[in-house]
């Protein structure tokens, strides 16, 4: 009686869906960017503590030490994008959550180094970031619904 039920809902059984497949090539190369940037970045902590100057420079903020306000700041988002990326390559569940979170900060943080921290000269710094970001955000979305419910839309 039990193996009939289960054969006549077999058919509404959808399979599952490899969540990496959802993202496109580009998000997929900046996931790898983004974990090695991240280990980078955390890599420098060690590394300040032997070495004079460590460079680090992300979206319009750079300190040359990893041992000030900016510096912890830079190396912060580093390990938020690097765990976001982590996160989607290894199919979290969270990971759609976190990667929004991610692309916000990341637009927030170019839109401020845009307007609260301009140029010596005067000019006006665009951060190009930002076309990166937008369309990350909104490829996220789209597949919000299928990377929850492990179910292709198709």
């Amino acid at each position: 009686m039990n193996q009939e039920l289960e054969s006549q809902f077999d058919e509404f059984d959808k399979p599952k869906i490899i969540r990496r497949k959802l993202l496109p090539w580009w998000i997929k190369t900046f996931c790898w960017i983004f974990m090695i940037l991240a280990v980078c970045g955390l890599a420098s902590l060690i590394g300040n503590a032997f070495t004079d100057n460590v460079e680090l420079s992300l979206y319009g903020f750079s300190s040359n030490t990893a041992y000030s306000v900016i510096g912890i700041f830079i190396i912060a988002i580093m390990t938020l994008k690097g765990f976001a990326a982590f996160s989607l390559w290894f199919e979290k569940d969270n990971a759609i959550s976190i990667a929004k979170i991610d692309a916000i900060v990341g637009v927030v943080i170019c839109v401020a180094s845009m307007f609260i921290a301009p140029r010596e000269d005067g000019h006006f710094p665009l951060r190009l970031e930002i076309l990166l970001l937008i369309p990350y955000y909104i490829k996220i979305n789209k597949i919000e619904y299928e990377w929850d419910n492990q179910e292709s839309l198709s």
